[in-house]
């Protein structure tokens, strides 16, 4: 069964932008919701979260560039990334936290001119 579901994946030249969404379909309300995004021969990392709250977190990496925001249901959260670099280039994933962690199934981001 999926519960999280992403979209707004795909190329983009360095220096552009790209916004992906991942939606909630069976849980509505998780406690935090996280960007996770793992590049070929590394380790899959923490890009951003978001609180029930509100309160935001980033990776020291993407400070400044991406936005992690929600829309007002709390339901889908969003990830603008601006300045977009190649080493940006990564699988996306979409993380929701309540008691145990619900995984996206992952966007492809590549970064490239």
């Amino acid at each position: 069964q999926v519960d999280l579901v992403e979209s707004g994946g795909g190329l983009v030249q360095p220096g552009g932008s790209l916004r992906l969404s991942c939606a909630a379909s069976r849980i509505w309300w998780f406690d935090k919701m996280e960007w996770h995004r793992q590049a070929p021969g590394k380790q899959r990392e923490l890009v951003a979260g978001i609180s029930r709250r509100g309160s935001t977190n980033y990776a020291d990496s993407v400070k400044g560039r991406f936005i992690i925001s929600r829309d007002n249901t709390k339901t889908t959260v969003y990830l603008q990334m601006n300045s977009l670099k190649p080493e940006d280039t990564a699988v996306y994933y979409c993380k929701g936290l309540l008691g145990r962690a619900y995984w996206g199934q992952g966007t492809q981001v590549t970064v490239s001119s």
